[in-house]
C-alpha cells in the first residue's frame, strides 16, 4: 500500500495520553496511518484507516522522502492482507531528526527500525 502525505505528526511521549510514542499521518486521499507504543508495552499499535493490530515483529526504515512498515502476514488479516506500507512524505529536514527520535522510542526492543537519516 502507498501513501502519500506530506508530513507526519509525531510526539515522543504524549503526557495526556499516558505518555504514549505516536507517529502518524494523513494521506491525501485521507487514509490514517499511525504507529504507537505505551511505555510499559512489548506491542507497537498500527492503525490503517479504521483498524487498528497490535505487533511485536515489524520492520520499518525511515528515509528523507519515505517511511516503509513492513509487518508480518500474520498479523496483516485486519488491513485486507496488506503487509508493505510506503509512506512517501515531505517532512521537512528540520523535523526529521524528531521523527527518527520518535520512531527508535516506538520500536525500542520491539521489531527492527533502519535510519537513514541518522547513524
Amino acid at each position: 500500500m502507498q501513501i502519500t502525505t506530506d508530513s507526519f505528526i509525531h510526539n515522543p511521549c504524549d503526557e495526556e495520553e499516558d505518555d504514549m510514542a505516536l507517529a502518524c499521518c494523513h494521506g491525501s486521499n485521507g487514509d490514517l496511518f499511525l504507529l504507537a507504543r505505551f511505555p510499559d508495552e512489548d506491542e507497537v499499535d498500527i492503525t490503517f484507516r479504521d483498524d487498528t493490530i497490535h505487533v511485536e515483529h515489524l520492520r520499518v526504515t525511515l528515509s528523507a522522502q519515505r517511511l516503509l512498515v513492513e509487518i508480518d502476514a500474520a498479523d496483516a488479516r485486519p488491513f485486507d492482507g496488506q503487509t508493505i506500507f510506503e509512506i512517501l512524505h515531505s517532512t521537512p529536514a528540520s523535523e526529521l531528526a524528531e521523527l527518527d527520535a520518535t520512531l527508535r522510542i516506538i520500536l525500542r526492543g520491539v521489531g527492527t527500525y533502519a535510519s537513514e537519516i541518522s547513524g
